[in-house]
This record gives structure tokens, C-alpha cells and sequence, in this order.
């Protein structure tokens, strides 16, 4: 059966793929008198007086909100924040499977900067956590802006970070399997929008000295007048001698392409045209900018996909469950550059011995991935001074 169909008949027979359960026993007056009135007079009071102790008297040490406007929703753009409830969802059931958190989705429907950013702040107490989701860019980037200068709690856009995190351990080990350094490679990155633009800058923080950009309108350039004020800001960043023209110019040289971006963009003849032992990472989905079987035949030594039929899948279920396990765990305040950082080192580091061409990322079911992310992170929190918790 086509796995759309199976996957709609599955929805209307889970009617939900998550749900509340009791943690607490309600099977007596006592119970109740514990668990609600009069006894839960007493922790509210304690956090009254003392807010931090709804970390230790409530579910929030353990609780993420997975919060959309519905603009961005995985590959079918904007369809409106309560047709995305079931990607919400699923991200939830991912939380819970992978790191045993409690997620929540929550569906704004507002399309307005400032309304979203002040809804999101006004029910962050609640929550230990924020997961932006499927929002667009740019306007995705000044949410997670502001969200971030006023929450004390860690907001993370899994769109950008999650994908930049997984995909810089890919890059890691490929190079490492081709011989080359990151500081010496040519990237060329096909898509700059919010998992383009956090790609390039996480791999410009790791050492990446020569990265460039194309977007559906060309090579982003300095100097190109045509380009929005945050292109233009891109621009000044990336692009070191100022190649212009299409993909084609771009991949031309290049050791490694990343796309996220468009399908069949990418076309047999420009691989051929990169250095030798090229490195192809196309994410589309769900039809890569190349096929895996075209990259390979025309000379790609490392071909990586977001799909699961594939080998290397660059899948995000490898980095936020993880990320957020350590980020609660040690009660962080915002999970920082070199928690992402230390997030990606870890995944790649997972792979060690076995590396090979087929093999330079691990697998989502590989249950070392989450505690060691977990640990990464925290340890970075606690280097940076975003740990709240000292122990």
C-alpha cells in the first residue's frame, strides 16, 4: 500500500498520536485531596513565593511546547497552523520516544510577528522548553530572536539548528573519510532559507572559510543591489571571491553540496565538474536535488539524502530529542552556540570505527544517540554559564 494512504487510514484510526496519561493515583478522598483541592493549595503557594520550584512541584522540568503558524509545514508550505497539527503531533510522539519528554503542540494562528513571539511569551511559563516548527523565513528568524531575549527558558527553531547540528556531523565525517579540511573546502549550499542559512553558519563556526550560496534567483553576491537587507547581510559573509552566476558556476569546484532546496536541481554533468571526491548532501524532500544513483555514477564519493531508503539519512530526530534532554536536564536558560556545537561533535563522534561511505552519520534507532547529545549539552551549558543547575 502507498505509504500516504496507509499513513491516513493509520491517523483515523489513532485519532491522535499522542495523549495525557495520570501520574499521579486518584482512586480515593484522600487522592484527591492530595493530588487537587485543598492539598495543591500548598505547592502553589511554595511557587508563589518562590517561582523556580515549579521546575520541582509541576511537570515543566520535563515539558516542551511544539508550537507553528502552519507557514512551513514539511515540504506543503503554507497550509495553516491547524492542517499542521498532525506534523506537530508527530514531532511530540518523537520527543517522548527518544528522550522521554513530555511535548506539547500548540497551533498559532497568526501570520503577525509580534503576535506570535507575544503569544508564545505569555505561555512560556508553562513549559521548559520551546520548539518552534515549520515556520517561515524570514520571518522564523526574528521570532526565535525575540523569543529568545525574553523567555528564560531555551527556544530552539528545530528548522534551522536541528538540521545545521546533523548535517556539520555528516560533513565532519566526510571529510574525515575523503582526507579534507573543512577550512580548505569549497561549499556550495543550495537554499537560503532558515536550514541553509544555519547550516553555513554552524559550519562557518567549526572553521568553513569558503561557503556559497544560491538561491532560486542566482549566486548571492555582495555587492548585488537586487538582494533583501538580510541576503545582503549573507552576502558579506560568504562568498569569498565573489563567484556569480547559477548553480552551475557554484558547483563548479566545489567539494561539497548541500541542498535544501528544490528537486532534480542538481544535474550529473555539475557533479562532474566538482573537485575530486565530491561530496553531495541533497535534502530535499521528498525528492532530493539528485537522485543517490545519479550522484554516485557521476562521480560523488559521498551521497546523503534526508530520506530513509537511502543511506546517511540527515534526519532531525538525530539532534532535538537530545538537545532538549540535555537542555532540561540541567535546567539551561538557552541552548547557545557551543551547545550546538558540542551537539553535533557528539553525533559524529558516535560513528567512530566503522565509517564508510555508506555509514557517516548514525541511525535515528541508535540508542546511544540521545544520552550522548544529552551529556555533550549539558556539558556545554555548564562551561558557558547557561546551566541553571549545578548539580
Amino acid at each position: 500500500m502507498d505509504i500516504r494512504k496507509k499513513s491516513l487510514e493509520k491517523h483515523y484510526e489513532w485519532k491522535g498520536k499522542i495523549c495525557i496519561k495520570p501520574n499521579a493515583e486518584v482512586s480515593t478522598m484522600e487522592d484527591l485531596a492530595l493530588a487537587y483541592t485543598p492539598g495543591v493549595a500548598e505547592p502553589c503557594l511554595e511557587i508563589q513565593k518562590n517561582p523556580s520550584l515549579s521546575y520541582e512541584l509541576t511537570r515543566r522540568w520535563n515539558t516542551v511546547a511544539v508550537i507553528t503558524d502552519g507557514t512551513a509545514i514539511l515540504g506543503l508550505g503554507d497550509i495553516g497552523p491547524v492542517a499542521g497539527m498532525p506534523v506537530m503531533e508527530g514531532k511530540c510522539l518523537l520527543f517522548k520516544q527518544f528522550a522521554d519528554i513530555d511535548a506539547v503542540p500548540i497551533c498559532v494562528n497568526s501570520k503577525n510577528t509580534d503576535e506570535i513571539v507575544r503569544t508564545i511569551q505569555l505561555i512560556s511559563g508553562s513549559f521548559g522548553g520551546i520548539n518552534l516548527e515549520d515556520i517561515s523565513a524570514p520571518r522564523c528568524f526574528e521570532i526565535e530572536k525575540q523569543l529568545i531575549e525574553r523567555c528564560d527558558i531555551p527556544v530552539f527553531h528545530d528548522d534551522q539548528h536541528g538540521t545545521a547540528i546533523i548535517a556539520c556531523a555528516a560533513v565532519h565525517n566526510a571529510l574525515k573519510l575523503v582526507g579534507k579540511k573543512l577550512s580548505e573546502v569549497q561549499i556550495t549550499i543550495s537554499g537560503a532559507g532558515s536550514a541553509g542559512t544555519a547550516i553555513g553558519s554552524l559550519l562557518s563556526e567549526f572553521g568553513a572559510t569558503n561557503i556559497i550560496y544560491v538561491d532560486k534567483f542566482g549566486i548571492i553576491c555582495d555587492g548585488d543591489e537586487s538582494l533583501s537587507p538580510i541576503m545582503g547581510e549573507l552576502a558579506k559573509k560568504t562568498n569569498p571571491h565573489r563567484i556569480k552566476g547559477s548553480l552551475k558556476d557554484a558547483v563548479c569546484g566545489s567539494d561539497l553540496f548541500i541542498g535544501v532546496s528544490a528537486p532534480g536541481i542538481l544535474t550529473e554533468e555539475m557533479v562532474k565538474t566538482m573537485n575530486y571526491d565530491p561530496i553531495i548532501f541533497a535534502m530535499a524532500n521528498p525528492t532530493p536535488e539528485i537522485m543517490p544513483d545519479l550522484a554516485k555514477k557521476a562521480g560523488a564519493a559521498i551521497v546523503g539524502t534526508g530520506r530513509s531508503d537511502y543511506p546517511n539519512q540527515i534526519n532531525n530526530v538525530l539532534a532535538f530529542p537530545g538537545i532538549f534532554r540535555g537542555a532540561l536536564d540541567c535546567r539551561a536558560s538557552k541552548i547557545n552556540t557551543e551547545m550546538k556545537k558540542a551537539a553535533s561533535q557528539a553525533l559524529a563522534m558516535l560513528v567512530g570505527d566503522e565509517l564508510s561511505q555508506d555509514y557517516i552519520i548514525p541511525s535515528p534507532f541508535d540508542k546511544r544517540v540521545s544520552p550522548a547529545i544529552a551529556k555533550a549539552v549539558i556539558e556545554a551549558a555548564k562551561r558557558t554559564g547557561v546551566a541553571g543547575k549545578k548539580n
